[in-house]
């Protein structure tokens, strides 16, 4: 198995983790938020997307962030987010989520924004070379090999799926393992 092989297929296994945690939220709880927790679900699942879809550009070689699809992105000052779009400012690094539906996508459409940058970034890993893959690039204020980007990555989603736990727990809904 290659390097990219075996990252991609660290990456795949990870994707029924959080998937699992989404049993009972709907569009009445999407963007509900817990006190003392800081991040709703339809928030996570974009932090998480637009994350992903940062990291394939580091793959792919680009040090700059590129564009994005117009059919799942809003990006710009003063931009919001809508039933069918997330705003890039409002789920990226350092953002504050707000409990208003109408500035989010649906759930569904959520989910499926947060899985096409999960495939997206499987293949673009998967199709990686291995100059690729050893390239650095600046990542969080350090200089890193491309390819720990994505035990990073896993270790991020990860991280956020621990807190749509901590936030299900908040909502009173009932556990999912066990």
């Amino acid at each position: 198995m290659s390097r990219a092989d075996a990252l991609a297929h660290a990456l795949e296994s990870t994707r029924p983790l959080l998937a699992r945690y989404l049993a009972g939220f709907d569009e009445t709880n999407r963007t509900r938020q817990a006190t003392n927790l800081p991040n709703h679900l339809v928030w996570t699942l974009g932090h998480l997307a637009l994350t992903m879809l940062r990291t394939a550009d580091r793959v792919r070689g680009f040090d700059a962030p590129q564009p994005l699809a117009p059919s799942d992105w809003i990006t710009g000052d003063g931009a919001k987010g809508d039933v069918m779009r997330f705003d890039t400012e409002s789920v990226g690094f350092k953002s504050r989520p707000k409990d208003t539906p109408l500035n989010y996508p649906s759930l569904a459409r959520a989910v499926e924004i947060y899985e096409g940058a999960f495939d997206r970034l499987v293949k673009t890993v998967r199709s990686a070379s291995d100059a690729a893959l050893s390239r650095e690039t600046k990542w969080g204020g350090t200089s890193i090999p491309v390819a720990d980007l994505i035990p990073r990555m896993i270790f991020h989603n990860g991280t956020h799926t621990g807190q749509i736990v901590d936030l299900r727990r908040a909502l009173s809904m009932p556990p999912v393992l066990g």
